[in-house]
């Protein structure tokens, strides 16, 4: 009797202990999740490194470290060259909305039909120039905005990293710590990791490569009919993949109102095409599937995934809603299974 409470007072303060854990990492579960998954993704960069003759733990060093800084390189990369560009967009439309310049001639010419809706051609004109004037200094001293978050992203990327070396070092360690504190029987607790290992591998690589693919196309479409700057609305093409829903349509589509806008219509007619046909169509029902296999989850519920994972969660959402409801189904699956061998135990008697 009295081991019996000593070993329920036991479990009452194991679970006190993992609600402390879980309420101090609170601020980093998402970067501490997407660390694991990245390292469920690495793993076989980082046991081919191991058999190339390199120490687990200096593989482990290596491959935490390459992807750190491609991460951060290409961040780095992606919001110069955003920034600069935006600046410069802003730029050249305050000028062609100045007096002579070919948008306010537009609007000039379209003087007469806004005159009988009561709108003023110069008054239209002076607040666009205004408003981009505004976009402009804005975006200048962006700079001063995103220097005040780089520290909480660093250190969101720090404890992934830590996370990441980790999982790729005592994985095995950890999936028997779990068994062995788990209040489940063990074959249930290692099909639920092995489950979250699957999931979360086959989620972030075909999140990662489907945009990689997307912005690829979006690029060689964006080259094709004459888009300006093709390679960096390339990559804000693969960046925007990230949004559920819309996604890639934020980028393919106003580029084709880009070029309708300056009398290029059949080039536009073209890239919306490519972008319909081969940046949302091939790469979501060809590509993606190769890669992630077929989903075992109905249509439905990986909506409420992707975009109850985006409101809890934020941008990493993308990744954690899928995986978590991936284990509530896979939790399911194993009740219903049991449920229906113990009626077939009971049908047998």
């Amino acid at each position: 009797m009295e081991a019996a409470t000593e070993r329920r007072s036991l479990g009452w303060l194991s679970i006190a202990a993992v609600v402390a854990i879980l309420w101090l990492a609170r601020p980093f579960i998402a970067a501490l999740v997407l660390g694991t998954l990245l390292a469920f993704m690495l793993e076989p960069f980082y046991k081919w490194l191991i058999h190339r003759g390199l120490r687990p733990s200096v593989a482990s060093l290596t491959t935490v470290l390459l992807s750190a800084a491609l991460v951060v390189a290409g961040l780095a990369i992606f919001v110069t060259l955003f920034v600069a560009r935006a600046v410069q967009f802003a730029s050249a439309l305050r000028d062609q909305l100045r007096a002579g310049g070919p948008l306010n001639a537009r609007l000039e010419g379209l003087s007469g039909w806004l005159g009988h809706l009561g709108i003023s051609t110069s008054s239209v004109s002076d607040k666009l120039q205004a408003g981009a004037g505004e976009i402009a200094s804005g975006l200048a001293g962006m700079a001063g905005t995103l220097a005040t978050g780089v520290f909480g992203v660093l250190l969101s990327l720090l404890f992934a990293m830590l996370a990441m070396h980790l999982v790729l070092r005592n994985w095995k360690r950890i999936v028997n710590a779990l068994i062995l504190i788990a209040p489940l029987p063990p074959r249930y607790t290692q099909e639920l990791l092995s489950e979250f290992r699957r999931v979360g591998r086959m989620t972030i690589f075909g999140t990662v490569m489907t945009g990689l693919a997307q912005g690829a196309l979006a690029a060689i479409g964006f080259w094709i009919c004459g888009v300006p700057e093709p390679v960096f609305f390339g990559m804000a093409t693969a960046l925007a993949s990230l949004i559920p829903a819309v996604g890639t349509l934020l980028v393919w589509i106003p580029a084709a109102l880009y070029l309708f806008a300056n009398s290029q219509h059949a080039r536009a007619v073209i890239e919306l095409i490519w972008g319909a046909l081969m940046v949302v169509g091939f790469s979501d029902y060809v590509i993606r599937p190769r890669l992630v296999g077929a989903s075992e989850m109905p249509a439905l519920l990986i909506f409420v995934a992707l975009f109850g994972g985006v409101e809890a969660f934020g941008l990493p959402g993308l990744v954690l809603g899928p995986v978590l409801m991936a284990l509530a189904v896979a939790v399911l699956r194993l009740y219903a299974r049991e449920g229906k061998g113990d009626d077939n135990t009971q049908n047998a008697q």
